[in-house]
């Protein structure tokens, strides 16, 4: 054996530890080590945006965050049991139930922390000549009267006056609601007790329910009403061929995905307007947060809904509001502070990169004010995190650097609504939510078009605008559209956001091993022949 040739089996040893040490470090996510799994429950009205958000941190940031939809009553008496680390909730904890059950009254501190904003829209399945409608128009008083029992049929005079453009069918409507517990239900039954109290204290009574009767999230059955869990569920049953004449109360969202209508609901202003992220941003300029409570109260930015209600903007959809997540401020239960890191570090992606989504999966984002009151929130939790919660280094649509935490680009950006929106003899044809056709002319006036306002519809909607066909959309866990739908110029699409400095790691250690390692494989070999082949075998090869 030459005196070089006995060199290569180690060589090629040093050549197979290297790459058998960058393919086991190549496989292992960065940093997912850090992060315990957390786990919670409650809202169906934001699971949508948190089953997107939730994807997105497991892929780019090995997170896992497990969460259940099962209604936000639910979700508050878990978190107040200490047997999950967080809940989502519409509304805060009740320390006197409407059904009668236990105060919800957690034992470990917690606080509320705004996470997205939306509108509960009225979703509905209805035809007119066996033509899908997508343009329907209905009043407070008369959506009040439908959630009521009081208006049974399409072809009431009053919710024809409301569609002068339609011939409504003389068929009965099928009111679907809420059989759980749910922040839907008390978000709708709050504007119903504040806009509309006689309507809504007149039901209360027939049903047995105390009056006055403010939000309640148990909705009572009542005559022709059906009854469904979850918003999916309630989603579901008007989106079936035997739900043609149903209406229900449900996220935005939902009525996207699933590819149906939904109301254009009456504004003070005179205006029928569409709950779409820009008329949701220019409705919550107007609403207010508990902040003249110590940071520690347990109503510190619970919402105040009034203003929204009655917002004289023209573009303001009036049922706006925003979900909540609670999150512990002491350790306790399943939570232990290392769980607290997680949790701090997938608030901060929820208020500002998670934001870039909003719109697209039919939400709206939350503004400055409300991220920064967030901020505070994160800082409470045991165990996170805060050296990367930076407003400046927020990535979220509502603003950009310099702004005023009272403004929203949204807002600043939605466009008025057309002619054919305001209350009068006309009607606007186009299609709304995830239903996306015109509607034919069926009643008198001579309709027109919503597209006027394309920035404040969704992709979908300015899609079809232009021509382009639509179908149902597919994600991929990141958030870009990978098939469906129609990809619009300027679409929000998700990216990872910048994690605080975890400090030198073993596992860093060990890539930096293995990246000398390659480097050592691939120089040292032709350096090592040169230096051990003869000089009378060089001078042979010349």
């Amino acid at each position: 054996m030459t005196p070089h040739n006995k060199w290569i089996p180690a060589i090629r040893a040093l050549a197979v530890l290297a790459v058998v040490f960058a393919s086991v470090t190549s496989t292992v996510p960065a940093q997912a080590a850090s992060y315990d799994p957390i786990t919670g429950t409650g809202s169906t009205w934001s699971q949508n945006a948190l089953d997107q958000w939730r994807k997105n941190v497991a892929s780019n940031y090995g997170m896992t965050v497990n969460y259940s939809g099962v209604g936000s009553s639910a979700g508050r008496r878990d978190f107040a049991a200490g047997s999950v680390d967080f809940a989502v909730t519409e509304i805060p904890f009740q320390t006197a139930p409407e059904d009668g059950s236990a105060p919800e009254t957690p034992t470990r501190g917690y606080a509320y922390m705004p996470i997205v904003a939306g509108g509960s829209s009225f979703m509905y399945n209805l035809k007119i000549g066996g033509v899908r409608v997508s343009n329907l128009r209905l009043s407070g008083p008369v959506i009040t009267k439908i959630f009521t029992g009081v208006i049974t049929k399409w072809n009431d005079p009053a919710i024809q006056a409301d569609n002068p453009g339609l011939a409504m069918p003389d068929k009965g409507i099928v009111p679907v609601v809420r059989s759980d517990g749910s922040g839907s239900s008390a978000q709708f039954t709050l504007w119903m007790s504040k806009q509309h109290p006689d309507l809504w204290n007149a039901f209360c009574a027939s049903v047995g329910r105390k009056v006055p009767c403010g939000l309640t999230s148990q909705y009572p059955t009542f005559g022709n009403a059906k009854a469904q869990s979850g918003s999916s569920g309630v989603a579901g049953y008007v989106s079936q061929d035997y739900g043609e004449g149903a209406i229900t109360y449900v996220e935005y969202s939902y009525a996207l995905e699933a590819g149906f209508p939904v109301v254009k609901v009456l504004n003070a202003a005179g205006y029928y307007v569409e709950p779409t992220a820009n008329s949701v941003a220019v409705a919550l300029l107007q609403a207010q947060i508990k902040t003249d409570v110590p940071v520690t109260s347990p109503d510190y930015l619970t919402q105040i809904l009034d203003g929204v209600y009655n917002n004289p903007d023209p573009r303001t959809y009036p049922l706006s509001s925003y979900s909540y997540m609670v999150v512990p401020t002491q350790v306790g239960g399943v939570f232990t502070a290392k769980k607290g890191t997680t949790l701090g570090a997938f608030a901060n992606y929820m208020l500002c990169e998670g934001q870039q989504q909003a719109a697209d999966l039919g939400y709206s984002p939350l503004p400055m004010n409300l991220v920064l009151a967030g901020f505070d929130q994160i800082k409470r939790v045991p165990g996170a995190d805060t050296s990367g919660v930076d407003i400046n280094k927020c990535n979220n649509p509502t603003f950009k650097p310099g702004d005023s935490p009272s403004n929203n680009q949204l807002a600043l950006t939605a466009a008025q609504p057309q002619d054919c929106d305001k209350v009068g003899a006309n009607q606007c044809t186009t299609g709304t939510a995830g239903s996306v056709a015109d509607t034919p002319i069926s009643g008198s006036g001579v309709g027109g078009s919503a597209d006027g306002a394309a920035d404040a519809v969704g992709a979908a909607d300015a899609a079809a605008a232009a021509g382009a066909p639509v179908t149902a959309a597919s994600y991929d866990e990141n958030g870009a559209l990978i098939s469906g739908g129609t990809a619009v110029a300027g679409a929000a699409v998700a990216s990872p956001f910048t994690l605080a400095d975890t400090g030198w790691s073993a596992q860093q250690s060990i890539m930096l091993f293995a990246g000398i390692l390659l480097v050592a494989a691939s120089v040292l070999p032709p350096v090592f022949w040169r230096r051990l082949t003869p000089r009378g075998a060089k001078a042979a090869t010349k």
